[in-house]
């Protein structure tokens, strides 16, 4: 009897000490929501900007996040879990910590409602509130494996952020489209970006952004509207409805899709878009096809 209470007291102590020493966080908020984890990876940044002042944020990984949020009187630390647990729901777990009282939290949690856990749980409220608006702002509709459209294409080369994808498509579109139409160039089809590069860690992306037209042997110089011939492939193709800043959902969607079927895919994703932003309209009836390259098996 002794020996158990001896190590009924230890297993105690070493308890209490890794609780109040060790434990990295203090409290956790955990929740679902009908999205990829892509999704709530870039919504966690952009909220994360608009935040008074702006948090700090550490990308481990998609699925990984560091976040320093700054309030008046401390520092908050949370650490995102996100994690999908099937084609429509992510989990998302914060594991919270509050920098300048993390112990007396740690003593105060078991026996009451702290201001901290209250201050944590308004915080993400805001955010899964701003999250679930974003969501109900687009759809993503996957519709499997189809051959990417062969297209002779003029376009720019652009360089920007992945937010910043609709404003840099924006920027040369009536140039383009100007020139095309100066030098009686024929279109063969609506807009669209193919990307050359997709930089997820920094969400940064390469692209061009494509006028189809009819190859003719007599296409002038136009300088730096160049040509080129996007070739035909296997790829898994989606629908998007929405404001094309956030066309950038449905690669992920994608992304997870072929994952989740053992398939593997290039990160250089094709969009073509059938609707002009500037007539505005309902965002939802805007629509692009989305395709994620099918990587050839060896």
């Amino acid at each position: 009897m002794k020996k158990i209470a001896l190590w009924t007291g230890i297993l105690l102590i070493a308890g209490l000490i890794w609780y109040l020493f060790i434990k990295p966080y203090d409290y956790l908020v955990r929740f679902e929501v009908k999205t990829s984890p892509g999704t709530v990876n870039q919504m966690i940044k952009i909220w994360n900007d608009v935040l008074e002042p702006k948090g700090i944020i550490q990308q481990k990984s998609l699925t990984q996040l560091n976040q320093t949020v700054i309030f008046s009187d401390s520092t908050h630390l949370y650490n995102w879990s996100i994690s999908r647990l099937n084609d429509s729901t992510s989990l998302v777990k914060v594991y919270a910590k509050d920098m300048d009282h993390s112990l007396m939290n740690k003593v105060k949690i078991p026996f009451q409602d702290t201001d901290f856990e209250k201050r944590t749980r308004a915080t993400i409220t805001d955010y899964t509130d701003k999250l679930k608006q974003h969501i109900d702002r687009f759809r993503v509709t996957l519709l499997g494996e189809e051959d990417v459209p062969a297209k002779y294409v003029a376009y720019t080369e652009v360089s920007t952020s992945q937010y910043g994808k609709a404003r840099g498509m924006m920027k040369d579109h009536n140039y383009i489209g100007s020139q095309l139409v100066k030098h009686e160039i024929e279109l063969d089809g609506p807009p669209m970006v193919d990307v050359m590069q997709w930089d997820r860690e920094n969400d940064s992306i390469q692209f061009h952004f494509c006028y189809p037209i009819i190859k003719s042997d007599s296409l002038p110089d136009l300088g730096e509207i160049k040509y080129k011939e996007i070739k035909a492939g296997k790829a898994l193709k989606a629908e998007f409805n929405g404001n094309y800043i956030f066309s950038d959902r449905a690669w992920y969607a994608l992304r997870d899709y072929a994952k989740e079927n053992g398939l593997q895919v290039s990160d250089t994703p094709l969009e073509i878009f059938y609707n002009n932003p500037n007539m505005g309209g309902d965002e939802l009836r805007w629509k692009a096809e989305i395709y994620m390259p099918l990587e050839e098996s060896e």
